[in-house]
């Protein structure tokens, strides 16, 4: 019995200096330390044995059982180290190598535009307001003192849902009469409500079906035409210099009494008349007013104690101009190397 171990020992250790890979050490655990493995054959002859010789073969085996044991976790070990050492040579990283110049973008232009103007905004006082796209047509044509009838709410100019009374809203000024109904207190209102529109139009390189209206409305006492100059001024300045020159043109509008037409000088020819003002010397950026008196008396507010005034941007115009774009799918293709140029301008 003895000399049975002996050998199993001397010949683990002859097999142990001979395996090279994972695969033939684990054969050799399971022809050692299986089931049916010399270790189990072993444990099974104790029974043969008379008690005296059980006591001192039984602790031979275990000694035997754990050096085997130990001898085959220490070859793992070093198996597993020569082979992750080899996987570390074959994928060293050479750090002196020029790093790979991965495309980065930036914010949509468009977006940025609309956050400007809201930061602005929101330090005179103003709160940023949102509303449905899906409007009903009460909101969006009706209380703004659009009769039956009015060519806005044609529909070759507007999108109508199954039901005639839901459309995608033609502009954000239904979020202000939402406002106004929602506010029973009838306290002052500064307002901000960007968002996205829709009309009927073909999409070519300065129209699109879908466009960013960015509307403001102030309703308090005693307000004038001269406070709207004041807030459309320092807006156009903000966006394009405090060089910025501006003035008011008398206009219509069915929700606003007077109406009027914003413009700023041409930046392009100072006045004289160019190709980008078509030879005015101004260019307009949106359309403006007091706030109707039936648009007032509407909402619940009394017009011989509340006047106001409302303004109206396309956000895509504004952006058009400040940046110098000439095609207004530039906002919604979002290529990247268009966000690059923009963001190695620092804009």
């Amino acid at each position: 019995m003895k000399e049975k171990i002996e050998s199993i020992q001397k010949e683990l250790d002859n097999k142990l200096s001979n395996i090279k890979t994972l695969a033939e050490l684990n054969d050799a655990r399971v022809n050692y330390m299986g089931k049916k493995g010399e270790i189990s054959a072993l444990s099974q002859m104790i029974s043969t044995l008379s008690n005296d010789e059980k006591k001192e073969f039984g602790m031979k085996v275990n000694e035997l059982r754990t050096k085997v044991t130990t001898a085959l976790d220490e070859k793992k070990k070093e198996l597993d180290d020569a082979v992750l050492n080899e996987k570390l040579q074959s994928e060293t990283i050479d750090v002196s190598l020029p790093g790979t110049k991965i495309p980065v973008g930036s914010p949509n232009i468009l977006e940025r535009l609309i956050e400007e103007v809201e930061g602005l905004l929101m330090s005179m006082g103003y709160d940023v307001v949102e509303g449905p796209e899906l409007e009903e047509d009460l909101y969006n044509f009706e209380l703004l003192n659009l009769p039956k009838g009015h060519p806005a709410r044609d529909a070759q100019d507007t999108f109508y849902t199954k039901d005639d009374t839901l459309l995608l809203r033609s502009q954000t000024s239904p979020v202000q009469i939402r406002t106004m109904l929602a506010n029973k207190e009838k306290t002052p209102i500064r307002i901000i409500c960007p968002g996205k529109t829709y009309r009927r139009d073909d999409d070519d390189a300065s129209h699109s079906h879908q466009f960013t209206q960015i509307e403001g409305l102030l309703v308090d006492k005693n307000i004038s035409l001269a406070d709207l100059k004041g807030t459309f001024t320092v807006i156009a300045k903000k966006l394009y210099g405090d060089k910025c020159e501006t003035r008011f043109r008398p206009s219509y509008y069915p929700f606003t009494e007077p109406s009027v037409e914003m413009d700023i000088l041409c930046f392009n020819c100072h006045g004289k008349g160019c190709n980008v003002c078509k030879n005015t010397g101004w260019i307009t950026i949106g359309g403006a007013g007091m706030v109707h008196y039936n648009v007032l008396k509407n909402c619940g507010y009394d017009p011989e104690v509340y006047t106001g005034f409302a303004f109206g941007f396309g956000a895509e115009r504004l952006a058009m101009l400040k940046y110098n774009i000439n095609d207004i799918r530039t906002f919604y293709t979002n290529d990247l190397r268009v966000s690059e140029e923009f963001n190695r301008k620092g804009e």
